[in-house]
């Protein structure tokens, strides 16, 4: 179970043990996740081939929710397929350093999808509080460096998960009561003081997700001085209209984040143990099952989209902001 060199006490592999309690359930609890699985993956991949296809969607609005369909799709396929295998054949071993990728991986994605939908917050901003401007101040190097900033942000901050993890003794065994490598879980798991863990881990929370929800909320305040300032009333009514579709992508992937976090440091023995994962991997399908139907449904060009590439027909794209 552990490496040659026994002093530094790491596993070769550890054993995610899925939900525990409900292992006995593990293949109906399965179905769900794997449905919401197939939705994500279809949807998020449609929207990136609708937005990259359609010339009339190649606006700094789509090239965004392009990069979080992808930053989503990536997301769950990092965990989810991995779960799936726990559920279905009971392959709960993984490899030391696998575990550690994929708590990279699945740490740095939700960072980069918190980014991204504060870039789409301030994409709003402009295109409402700036209209004349918008397609001047949001050219493609913009949006480019933006994305690309969001992404080395979530690198920089996230990368030193992997060395205080690995620094840790593991003498207590292997066993991680997860469906996938949480840095919490895992740190859990070790027998040495994981007390430098939980602070950066804090520090980061605070780093991205306190940022980009002030960032959010500072947009939105001046997006709903602009929407109130307007005489009228159609015109306020469309302009808060085109940010619909971000405001419940922001409350999918935020509630279920914050209860992830704040119970996963200090409602962990209040709320039993199979609710927080099961919740945990909520926050992790349910933005990338949901956001395509959102956008799908609130957005008029996207369903002018799919309806012209299910249908063959040519339709007219109306313009937004």
């Amino acid at each position: 179970m552990f490496g040659a060199n026994s002093s530094s006490l790491t596993p070769k592999f550890f054993i995610l043990n899925g939900v525990p309690g409900l292992e006995a359930a593990h293949v109906w609890i399965s179905l769900p996740f794997c449905f919401m699985y197939l939705i994500a993956v279809v949807g998020n991949c449609g929207l990136i081939y609708l937005i990259g296809h359609e010339e009339a969607l190649h606006r700094p609005m789509y090239y965004f929710l392009a990069l979080l369909s992808f930053t989503d799709v990536t997301l769950c396929t990092t965990t989810v397929p991995n779960m799936l295998c726990i559920f279905w054949f009971n392959l709960k071993e993984i490899d030391f350093s696998g575990c550690l990728a994929q708590m990279f991986f699945v740490h740095m994605l939700t960072g980069m999808e918190s980014g991204v939908l504060m870039l789409m917050a301030l994409d709003r901003y402009v295109a409402i509080c700036y209209p004349l401007r918008y397609a001047t101040i949001l050219t493609s190097a913009v949006i480019a460096k933006a994305g690309l900033a969001t992404f080395l942000r979530g690198v920089t901050l996230i990368f030193p998960f992997t060395f205080l993890t690995k620094r840790l003794p593991y003498c207590r065994g292997n066993f991680i009561p997860h469906t996938y490598c949480d840095h919490m879980s895992v740190a859990k798991v070790s027998c040495g003081n994981f007390k430098v863990n939980a602070i950066y881990g804090l520090m980061v929370a605070l780093l991205i997700g306190v940022f980009d929800m002030c960032c959010i909320a500072a947009s939105y305040t001046m997006i709903l001085r602009a929407v109130v300032s307007l005489s009228s009333t159609d015109a306020r009514h469309k302009a808060f209209s085109t940010c619909t579709s971000h405001i419940c992508a922001i409350v999918i992937t935020y509630v279920p984040a914050f209860f992830t976090f704040f119970t996963h440091r200090f409602g962990g023995h209040s709320i039993p143990h199979h609710i927080h994962i099961i919740v945990a991997n909520l926050y992790l399908l349910l933005p990338p099952t949901m956001n395509p139907i959102v956008y799908g449904i609130k957005t008029k060009q996207i369903r002018e989209g799919v309806i012209k590439f299910l249908l063959g027909e040519k339709v007219a794209f109306t313009q937004d902001p």
